[in-house]
Order: structure tokens, then sequence, then C-alpha cells
């Protein structure tokens, strides 16, 4: 038996809603949520599955986006005055079977108001609505589930059973809030980077990733071994060359006889 119907109208934001019953389902569990599409198995009456499931629900959860309220029936009339309109039958008959409503506005969709609406679902306008944005949909789908379990206590006992189960599994389930930086939940974890810095803690000084020969990245003497002959580099700074022979000295004035010694 569901606890959450999931209304909304495919010509609105069926995609929004296919998030939102994703989401509702992955902490509840599938058989908790209802939206039509999922949950309406092959061959059966469609209209008698959807007032039976809105009816035994605790929560509608109706999806509004921008196109939400100005749909349009086959003759061109708005389908919000159409008793027969079956996205108005659902959230009224919510309304009569006193199942929380709960409007989520999805993207830049308006605030829903009293005078937009047919009488018989005028209630719509004054529920406290959730809104969800794609370019923040994990804070807004954790919120609107969140909301959902402190509202209905039997879904709160169905998120801990869901997580005490997993626990005995084996599995991992769990959820991260708000973070600053990156997040890793696995049982087995293998990171491999290819330039750039990654998974370093405290300050950094130099950071070299992959090098591919010799490299001093501090103080002394650094010695490169070529098939080309051996490179030494001494004192403050130095100079290389590919082939033939190079000879500098960086740091204080030589003597005569130190540069004969050479």
């Amino acid at each position: 038996m569901p606890d959450i119907f999931v209304n909304y109208r495919s010509s609105d934001e069926d995609t929004g809603a296919a998030l939102i019953e994703r989401e509702l389902s992955r902490r509840f569990g599938s058989e908790r949520v209802f939206r039509a599409s999922k949950s309406i198995k092959v061959g059966r009456r469609f209209p008698q599955e959807l007032l039976t499931a809105v009816r035994r629900s605790s929560v509608l959860v109706a999806v509004i986006g921008e196109r939400w309220a100005d749909a349009r029936t086959a003759d061109g009339s708005r389908a919000l005055d159409d008793p027969e309109d079956w996205t108005r039958r659902e959230i009224v008959e919510a309304f009569e079977s006193g199942a929380l409503v709960v409007p989520v506005l999805i993207g830049r969709a308006t605030r829903l108001s009293r005078h937009d609406l047919p009488p018989e679902l005028a209630e719509l306008a004054d529920c406290q609505y959730r809104r969800l944005d794609t370019r923040n949909a994990d804070g807004d789908l954790a919120r609107i589930g969140d909301d959902l379990a402190e509202a209905v206590p039997r879904l709160a006992e169905a998120e801990r059973e869901i997580a005490r189960s997993a626990e005995a599994s084996g599995d991992v389930r769990n959820r991260v809030g708000r973070v600053d930086g990156s997040v890793v939940q696995a049982g087995d974890y293998t990171h491999r980077q290819s330039g750039g810095i990654g998974n370093v803690g405290g300050d950094v000084g130099t950071f070299i990733n992959n090098a591919s020969g010799p490299v001093n990245s501090g103080n002394g003497t650094q010695h490169n071994d070529l098939r080309s002959g051996g490179v030494q580099f001494n004192g403050d700074g130095g100079n290389y060359v590919e082939r033939g022979t190079a000879q500098q000295w960086f740091g204080g004035r030589r003597t005569e006889r130190e540069d004969r010694d050479r």
C-alpha cells in the first residue's frame, strides 16, 4: 500500500515527477511511493488504480511546472477546469480523503494563486510548498524527503528499517549533507588521477605528478644519467645541453687556479 502519491501532468513535468519518485522510493521503499507510469501494472484499469492509490495514501505530492496551470484539453479549454482531468481529480480526491497535499514547484514555476484555480482546487494555493531546482537537486530532494519523514512517522520508520536491513546485509546506504570538498562512500575505493592535485591534505608546497625523469625539488646536487652522457648541476643554477659539452658555474668568483683545475 503506498504512503506517497506523486501527482503530475505528463505534458508539464513528468521528468521532475520521476526524479522525485525515485528519490523517495530510495529512502522509503518503492512500494510506498505511487507514480502512475511506474506503479500501474500492464493490463490493469488505470481509473480504479489511480483512485484507490490516492485514497490510501497519506501524502499527495503535486508536481507543478511552468505549464501546469495552462495545459489544454483536446477542445482547447483549460484542463484544470475540466472535472474529468486526472491531475485535478487526484488532487480533489486527496483533499476529500484528508491526505497531506504538498505542492512542489519545479524550476521557475511561480506560487499558485487562488484566483487562478477553479474553486475545487483553491485550497491548493494555501498549502505550504517546496521547490525543486535542478541546480540544487540533491539538496531540494533531501529537504522534501526530510519533510515527509517528519510529517508521516510511518515513513521515518520505513527509512530506518531500510537502513537496518542494508547494514545487516553489508550494503552501505547513507546520506551526506552539505560539505565543502569531496566525499567518498564505498566499500572499496581506488583513486587514479592524471594531472592536478588530488587527495592532498594540509599545506601544499611542491607537487609533482607522474614525473617522467629525474626531479630535484629541494637543495643539493641533481644527477641526470642520460644515454648521451652524464649531467651534473652544481651551485646556484645550471644549464643543460642535449649534445656536446657545457660547463657553467653559478655562485661566487673563482680563482685562475680553480679554473685551470676544471
